[in-house]
């Protein structure tokens, strides 16, 4: 009988310590939760503010501002405000984070990039995503410089302008030809007679032009009279 009530005691007294661990864990799990939730802020929306407002937005909320060097073409924002952030707007977040901004340089890049030892393709495709025109090609043929990377550039990096020239290495001479006027000629045939004589063809645009018909060369590049090498590229653009 003493054996049965020390066995019944020992029960009640380890469903008391579990009761009572259980009920310190739950408080701590609760207490935990809240002090996550007290060190969270929401991120504020910044969209088309000056950065020093920025800066003081993000100060009120504990959160610290990082501003990327690159900027954004944007038709409406004005250069030099945020056009966009990292994390976006509303998202609940740490205190101290970092938040990252693009500033807006207005309908255009408002600096020339650098296009030293980029292809002549990669130069085109970082001006049209700077909204810049490409103004002329110049070219030379080197064995000193990698073929096909541009070497110089007018205007020079990082000052202001809409039009860029550039001057790509075409590598060094051997039997050259010189670049014919594919203008208004048909695709395809001059197409095969290029790659028959060992030039590498590219499409880089196709384009609705009222009156042309599908598959004639609109636009031409290397243009008509630079001296050519076989194996070199010859990018066109064709109607649609």
């Amino acid at each position: 009988m003493a054996l049965t009530h020390r066995f019944l005691g020992a029960g009640k007294f380890l469903m008391l310590t579990c009761a009572l661990l259980f009920t310190y864990l739950a408080f701590a799990l609760i207490g935990m939760r809240g002090a996550l939730r007290a060190r969270e802020v929401t991120v504020p929306d910044l969209s088309d503010s000056q950065v020093n407002e920025a800066m003081q937005v993000l100060s009120q909320t504990d959160l610290v501002l990082e501003i990327e060097d690159q900027r954004r073409i944007h038709p409406t924002i004005k250069k030099g405000q945020v056009v966009a952030q990292d994390p976006p707007a509303g998202v609940k977040t740490r205190r101290q984070r970092t938040v990252k901004v693009w500033l807006s340089s207005g309908l255009y890049a408002s600096e020339v990039p650098t296009l030293l030892g980029e292809s002549e393709q990669g130069a085109r495709r970082r001006l049209e995503q700077d909204a810049l025109e490409l103004a002329s090609v110049s070219e030379i043929r080197s064995e000193e410089y990698p073929t096909g990377a541009v070497l110089a550039q007018e205007p020079p990096p990082r000052t202001i302008g809409r039009e860029v020239s550039v001057l790509i290495n075409r590598g060094e001479r051997g039997n050259t030809y010189v670049m014919p006027d594919l203008i208004a000629v048909e695709f395809a045939g001059a197409a095969e007679i290029l790659r028959a004589r060992g030039f590498r063809i590219t499409i880089v645009g196709d384009h609705l032009y009222p009156g042309i018909p599908e598959g004639i060369v609109l636009r031409q590049s290397p243009r008509p009279g630079f001296q050519i090498a076989p194996g070199e590229s010859i990018s066109l653009e064709v109607s649609r």
